[in-house]
């Protein structure tokens, strides 16, 4: 069993910025994935960025060039620089992890990101 925590959400003003935090209890340096999901009131949970190990990252059209994700695999941690916020940035961010040689996907528990002025 893997477990993620997530850190680093609150409120910010618009154009603001935040880093989320997401510390994996395995290994990051065999995850296969490492991302982050969002959803918002009313609405399904969308892909925001993916890592993938072989360093490729994939991030949904809104939020190309303002959000960045990156390892820190010393740390088993995977972080989500988020800058230049909008409100619809707004929702409960998840951090998602598939790991090598396992069908399993891994959710953390969410945290909350508000961008409002």
């Amino acid at each position: 069993q893997v477990q993620l925590v997530e850190s680093g959400g609150g409120l910010v003003q618009p154009g603001g910025s935040l880093r989320l935090s997401c510390a994996a209890s395995r290994n990051i340096s065999s995850g296969r994935i490492m991302g982050w999901y969002r959803q918002a009131p009313g609405k399904q949970r969308d892909l925001v960025a993916i890592s993938r190990l072989g360093g490729t990252t994939t991030y949904t059209d809104s939020v190309k060039g303002r959000f960045t994700i990156s390892r820190d695999n010393a740390k088993n941690t995977v972080i989500l620089q988020m800058n230049n916020l909008k409100p619809e940035d707004t929702a409960i961010y998840y951090c998602y992890a598939e790991y090598l040689y396992s069908s399993r996907t891994y959710w953390g528990q969410g945290t909350q990101v508000t961008v409002s002025s």
